[in-house]
């Protein structure tokens, strides 16, 4: 009799975490998605964006217009490479300081 008082209470106890669980989640499914980059960006003003002729750019946020144009040819550099694209052909096409 015992026992299965024992398996009665540790199935309701499963059932318990299961149910809070559930709710955890479901509380946190409508909240929007943020960009990972985010957080990098605070306090910066200026903005750079350089492509290749093939592969993936890159774009980069920096304290001063000429920061972020390095870095956003540095950030083309790699992910072109790494993409399969042409890093030499890496250039700035758009670059400017919100205020």
């Amino acid at each position: 009799m015992a026992g299965k008082t024992t398996r009665q209470c540790l199935s309701w106890v499963l059932l318990s975490l299961l149910a809070i669980n559930l709710a955890l989640t479901a509380g946190c499914a409508g909240k929007p998605a943020t960009a990972r980059y985010s957080a990098s960006s605070v306090g910066s003003s200026c903005y750079a964006k350089a492509l290749p002729t093939a592969g993936e750019g890159g774009l980069a946020w920096g304290s001063t217009l000429s920061m972020a144009r390095q870095k956003s040819l540095d950030n083309c550099i790699r992910y072109a490479g790494r993409s399969g694209g042409t890093p030499n052909t890496c250039q700035v096409v758009l670059s400017e300081c919100k205020h």
